[in-house]
This record gives C-alpha cells, structure tokens and sequence, in this order.
C-alpha cells in the first residue's frame, strides 16, 4: 500500500470522502513534488474511491509531470479564481462532496471559507492533520536511505566547517567556507541557517552566527542540517581552537557524558521525555 493508499483508506475508515491536502511538505511527502506556492495556491486532492489530483499554478505543471505523478495535474494562471477552479473538478469527479477532511495545523481560516462558500452544505470538521503526523514518524526503507544521504552530508559540511576555523576568522567566514563546499557538490538546501558560535556566543541556545572574531583557546560550537530529496539532517558538534581553560573543558565534557548516558539508553519503546529525564540526571 503507497502513501495515497493509505489517505484513502483513512478515509474510508473514518466516514470521509475527500482528503484536502495543503501543505507543501506534505504534498511533497506524498508525491515527491515539492515547490512553496508563496502566495499562490497548491493542493493535492485525494478522493475516497478514485485518483487523486494535483492542482497549482500553470507554470508548475510540467515540474509536477517531471516527478513521474501519473494522475491528474491541474493549473491556473494568476487571472483565474482556483477555488472554484478546484470545486469543479471535484464536482466533476465526486457527487457525494460531504465530508472533507483538511490539514487543520497549515490551512488558512480564509482560505477554508473560500472552500467553504463553494461547498456550503459540506463538512470540513475532520483533521487530517493527526494522521499524516503519524504516518511520518514511521519511515520506510527509502526514507531511512535518504536520511542517512542527508547525514552523510551533514559530515561532510562539518568536517568543512572544522578545516575552516582558525584565530581571527570570523563565525560568518566560516559558515559560508562550509556552505559553498556544500553548494560546489550539489547540495544547495540546507535544513536552516547554519550555526557558527565561538567563546561565550557558544552559550547562546539557537543564536546567530556573526561577525564575531574566533579567539584562540576556545570552543567553537557547529550547529547544521542539509536537505536530502526533502529529508533533513541536524547535527551539532563542538571543536576547540588551541587549549581551552579548565571551566570550558569542564562544561564540555558535562555535556558529553549527558549526551552518551541518553544515547546508551536509546531503545525501542523508550519515549524522548524518559531520555531527556536521563540527561537530566
């Protein structure tokens, strides 16, 4: 059972009959198609008992043709109303249109009723949202390959970013280093801004790589992920510049020894607050 397959029975299942997909990463999960409509609209519709369709704007068509998606493509040009555009080939499709079930967690409330005046007697009370989150928390083969690609990555900008540091340079000058040495071998999506932090910046949970000038005898904090086929990889590592004082190398190894007991205690059926509970101790 494919991806699809399996929305369509969860609708069956639970006395829907169509599924309104709106989120793009959902829609790329289900479809390998991926592209931010921005302020356009993008939408994957998923009927109960018949093929699905994807519609968006015009000149995405031929991208969503080129993933390999056999089913339906629809497009409109900025001139057009895509909602009733998208009511049509529903009606045209579907005659018993009473029961939508929608990503509650990403579609807008004024989008929902402009869905809503087109199908005024419809429900759209179902979320879909819970399923999805489901269905990603458990990966296939596939997924697990693209992860450990995005990983290997994640290494390799890593390892980038270390031949990089050195006294004087600033967070900023190193970060790009790492990032065009992604860019040279293809890997041009990174999972967020990469993170550089040195000395005390380090201590700044989720700050900002700056301008700041790497000292020598400190730790140099890395915090980045690349994007792999729509699978994100996030690694954090810290190096030192020469020979850190004693306090610095103590609240290193603090963490370390923190992260390794979790580590350790990883298992099948153990949940993330159990492990952060061990951390802790």
């Amino acid at each position: 059972m494919n991806k699809i397959e399996k929305v369509q029975r969860w609708l069956a299942d639970n006395d829907q009959d169509i599924a309104l997909i709106s989120d793009p990463k959902t829609i790329q999960y289900l479809t390998t198609f991926y592209s931010d409509p921005a302020e356009r609209v993008l939408m994957l519709v998923v009927f109960k008992e018949s093929d699905p369709f994807l519609f968006g704007p015009a000149l995405e068509t031929e991208a969503i043709k080129d993933t390999g998606w056999t089913s339906p493509v629809y497009g409109y040009l900025d001139h057009e109303n895509p909602w009733k555009m998208i009511a049509d080939h529903i009606k045209a499709k579907n005659t018993n249109h009473t029961k939508f079930a929608i990503e509650k967690a990403q579609l807008s409330v004024e989008r929902l009723e402009s869905l809503q005046q087109l199908f005024p007697t419809s429900d759209f009370s179902a979320n879909l949202t819970p399923f999805i989150e489901q269905m990603r928390l458990i990966k296939s083969n596939d997924e697990i390959e693209k992860l450990k690609v995005a990983g290997k990555w994640d290494d390799f900008a890593l390892q980038k970013g270390f031949e990089a540091v050195q006294a004087g340079k600033t967070e900023d000058q190193v970060a790009a280093e790492l990032q065009y040495a992604l860019m040279q071998n293809g890997i041009m999506e990174l999972s967020f801004p990469s993170l550089v932090q040195s000395a005390a910046h380090a201590a700044e949970p989720h700050g900002a790589t700056s301008e700041k000038k790497i000292e020598n005898n400190k730790l140099v904090l890395f915090d980045l992920g690349t994007v792999w086929q729509g699978y994100i990889s996030d690694a954090s590592r810290t190096i030192a510049v020469g020979k850190p004082d004693e306090k610095s190398m103590d609240i290193y190894k603090v963490c370390l020894e923190a992260q390794l007991t979790a580590q350790d205690a990883v298992k099948p059926g153990i949940t993330a607050e159990e492990l952060d509970k061990l951390r802790e101790t």
